[in-house]
């Protein structure tokens, strides 16, 4: 295997260590954990699922918004089949096929009591570093587009 090969294979599997943070912290509620999940100009685009939300921009809003969102909700998102694609040295793309839980108390803002949901993430990712402090991968941009969402009413 040539050098180049070995760096893109790195590449990819830290891309997917990325992801499986993503979830990990999401779940678990470890916001600090997540907070070294996006650039700092990271944006999540809510757009399709919820026009009203917009696209929310920055580390620190996009954090706010989600840790917002699910406060007090149990949640648990898998995700699967990573499409991903070296877009030159420092950037990427990403597809991620997903499924997600979320058990809602009652009285809660989001209005639901259970919601299971299918669809993809689609994602860009950078790499931010130094040759001298080393570097790493973030999420750049996120879109989650749904195909299929089974939800409880409270």
């Amino acid at each position: 295997m040539s050098d180049t090969t070995v760096d893109a294979a790195a590449d990819i599997e830290a891309i997917k260590h990325l992801k499986a943070r993503y979830y990990r912290c999401m779940d678990t509620k470890q916001w600090d954990g997540w907070r070294q999940v996006f650039a700092e100009d990271g944006s999540i685009d809510c757009t399709e699922e919820a026009p009203q939300n917009g696209i929310i921009v920055g580390r620190e809003e996009c954090i706010a918004f989600v840790s917002g969102q699910l406060e007090g909700v149990t949640t648990c998102h898998h995700g699967h089949m990573p499409e991903i694609e070296l877009t030159s040295d420092t950037t990427a793309t990403g597809i991620w096929a997903m499924e997600d839980h979320l058990w809602v108390p009652e009285g809660h803002p989001l209005g639901f009591r259970h919601l299971h949901g299918y669809g993809h993430y689609h994602e860009t990712y950078e790499k931010v570093g130094t040759e001298n402090s080393g570097s790493a991968w973030y999420i750049k941009t996120l879109k989650l587009t749904r195909l299929r969402i089974d939800v409880e009413m409270t």
